[in-house]
């Protein structure tokens, strides 16, 4: 039986896992990512974002509101 990992058991997120998380369109999740407001790798033509990176980044995000 194969496990199917949720968002908050993954080490990353992806571009899609982003535009879910944030409500926001693709090119804004690139432009994000221009602007290093978080940690991520480039795999081939693929982003992975780290999951801690990010969580903290809207942690702040949130607390500055």
């Amino acid at each position: 039986m194969e496990e199917i990992m949720t968002t908050q058991e993954k080490r990353c997120y992806t571009v899609k896992d982003l535009q879910e998380i944030l409500e926001i369109s693709r090119p804004t999740v690139y432009e994000l990512l221009k602007r290093h407001e978080f940690r991520w790798i480039q795999v081939g033509k693929n982003y992975r974002i780290s999951k801690k990176s990010f969580d903290e980044w809207l942690d702040q995000k949130m607390e500055n509101n």
